[in-house]
C-alpha cells in the first residue's frame, strides 16, 4: 500500500476506518537478555518455516498485520492488533505449540511491549543497540530479511511498512554518525576487526577454526558477515566438526589433519582445551614457505595458548593471544561509551518523527467524512441545477461538475491541511472534535438534508 496515506482515493482508505480507531502496534518476543541458549533454540524458525509461521499468525483474529524476526539471539513477533490481550495470548499460545513449552514457563521468558515502546525497542534492536555484541553489523541485514518475508508473505501492511522504512532510516543514521560500529567490544569481534587490519579486505580469505566452542562460532559469524570466503572447522569430536562447519556452508577437517591443511588458509583461530601448544614455530617455517610468504594470521583464544608466540618471529605471520585482544576490547569501551550515548538521541529522533506520522492517521476518518459530506451536498445542489435546465449538453454538465468540484476543494484545502498539521503536532483531537461539531459530522445524513433545503 502507498505510504503517501493521505493521497490515496477514499474508496480504498475506507474499509482502514474501523482499524486506524482500534489498532496497537504490539511486540512479543525473547532474546538473550531474557532466555538461555536451550530455550531460544526451541524458537529457531528456518526461512522455509517463515512462510507457515508468518501464515498461522495472519490467522489469528484481529491480527491486521505481521512480521517475525528469528535469529540465534532472539525471536520477535511484530503485530498490528485490535485486541491486544486476546491477541497476545493466541500468539503466546502459537509460540508455546512450536518450543513444546507450557504457556507458564514461556511467559517467565517473554517480553511484551505495546505501542511508543515497540517503536523504541525495534530501532534499538535495528541500530545494533539491543545486540549481545553492541554495533554488531548482522542484525541490521537480518531485520531487513524478516520484512521482506512479511512482504512477500502479504502480510505487512500500512503501519507495518512505514515502522519499519523508519528503521533502517534510524539504523543508517546511528551506523554512519557515530563509531558505535567502528570499536571492537567483543574479543571475538575485536579479532576479527584486527585481521582486517592486517591482512585487509577478507573477501578472498579462507579461515580455519581449531576447536568449536561458542566463542569460535560467535567469531565465525563476524568473519562470514566481513565476507570471508570460506570457513574450515577442526575439533577433536569430529561430529561438533562437521555441524558448525554444515551452519557455515564450510569444511570440516580431521584435527590430526588440521596441521597439514594451515597452508591452504589465510586466518586461523584456536580455541581449544590443549595443555600444550599445538601449533608451533617449526611448523610454520614450512608451511609460510609453502604459502610463498603470503601472510597469515593466528588468533589464540585458548587458556593455556594453543599458538606458539615464538611464531611472532616469523615474517608475514601474526599472532593475537587472549590478552592482546582483551586490551583491544577494554580499551574501545570507553569510547563506545560515548558513541552509544549519540546513538540513543538518534532513536529518540526516529521515535517522535514515527509517532507524529501514526497520529497523522487519527485525522484521516474526519478528512475523509468531511469531503464525504461536502461531496454530498455538491452532488445534490448540481443535480438539483440541472433539473432546472433545459436542453443541458453532456460538455456543460462536465463543466458544471469540474466547476463545482474546483470550488469544494479550494474551500476544503485550508481545514484538511490545518488537521493534518496539527495532528502531527499533538493538537491533533481537539481540532478533529471542533471540525466534527462544525461541519455536523456525526450527524445523521436525513437531518441534514432536510436542513439544507
Amino acid at each position: 500500500m502507498d505510504l503517501k496515506f493521505f493521497d490515496i482515493t477514499q474508496r480504498s482508505l475506507r474499509p482502514l476506518w474501523p482499524m486506524i480507531a482500534e489498532m496497537e502496534i504490539v511486540l512479543i518476543g525473547l532474546s538473550h537478555k531474557t532466555a538461555p541458549v536451550e530455550i531460544r533454540e526451541k524458537f529457531c524458525i528456518s526461512r522455509e518455516g517463515m512462510k507457515e509461521f508468518l501464515g498461522q499468525l495472519s490467522c489469528i483474529p484481529g491480527i491486521k498485520e505481521a512480521m517475525a524476526l528469528s535469529t540465534c539471539n532472539r525471536l520477535e513477533v511484530l503485530v498490528v492488533l485490535e485486541d491486544v490481550e486476546d491477541g497476545a495470548a493466541k500468539i503466546k499460545d502459537l509460540l508455546s505449540g512450536i518450543a513444546g513449552i507450557s504457556t507458564g514457563e514461556l511467559n517467565s521468558y517473554l517480553y511484551l511491549h505495546r505501542g511508543e515502546e515497540v517503536v523504541k525497542h525495534l530501532f534499538r534492536v535495528t541500530s545494533s543497540l539491543d545486540s549481545m555484541v553492541l554495533g554488531e553489523p548482522q542484525i541490521l541485514g537480518q531485520v531487513k530479511e524478516a520484512y521482506g518475508q512479511a512482504v512477500g508473505n502479504k502480510v505487512s501492511g500500512l503501519i507495518l511498512n512505514k515502522l519499519l522504512h523508519r528503521s533502517f532510516f534510524v539504523a543508517k543514521r546511528v551506523h554512519t554518525e557515530t563509531k558505535i560500529c567502528n570499536q571492537a567490544v567483543s574479543v571475538s569481534f575485536a579479532a576479527v576487526e584486527l585481521a582486517k587490519k592486517i591482512l585487509g579486505n577478507l573477501d578472498d580469505k579462507r579461515a580455519m577454526l581449531v576447536g568449536a566452542g561458542e566463542m569460535s562460532e560467535l567469531a565465525a559469524r563476524h568473519l562470514i558477515s566481513q565476507g570471508v570466503r570460506e570457513i574450515w572447522v577442526a575439533n577433536r569430536t569430529h561430529q561438533r566438526a562437521l555441524e558448525l562447519a554444515q551452519a557455515f556452508q564450510g569444511k570440516a577437517v580431521a584435527f590430526e589433519d588440521f596441521p597439514q591443511q594451515l597452508k591452504n588458509v589465510d586466518i586461523i583461530l584456536s580455541s581449544t582445551g590443549s595443555t600444550h601448544y599445538i601449533i608451533r614455530k617449526e611448523q610454520l617455517t614450512e608451511v609460510i614457505r609453502a604459502r610463498k610468504n603470503k601472510p597469515m594470521f593466528f588468533i589464540d583464544i585458548a587458556v593455556p595458548r594453543d599458538v606458539d608466540p615464538a611464531i611472532n618471529e616469523i615474517d608475514n605471520v601474526y599472532v593475537y593471544d587472549i590478552d592482546d585482544l582483551q586490551g583491544v576490547v577494554e580499551s574501545n569501551k570507553e569510547e563506545r561509551k560515548k558513541e552509544v550515548q549519540k546513538a540513543e538521541e538518534i532513536v529518540a529522533q526516529g521515535v517522535e518523527v514515527f509517532n507524529r506520522w501514526l497520529r497523522s492517521l487519527e485525522a484521516v476518518p474526519t478528512i475523509l467524512a468531511l469531503r464525504n459530506r461536502v461531496e454530498k451536498i455538491r452532488q445534490r445542489e448540481v443535480d438539483k441545477t440541472l433539473s432546472l435546465l433545459k436542453n443541458v449538453s453532456e460538455e456543460e454538465r462536465q463543466a458544471l461538475d469540474l466547476l463545482t468540484n474546483s470550488i469544494i476543494n479550494k474551500i476544503l484545502h485550508h481545514p484538511i491541511s490545518l488537521l493534518k498539521h496539527q495532528e502531527s503536532r499533538g493538537h491533533g483531537k481537539l481540532y478533529i472534535e471542533m471540525t466534527r461539531k462544525i461541519f455536523h459530522l456525526d450527524e445523521e445524513d436525513n437531518g441534514e438534508s432536510a436542513s439544507s433545503r
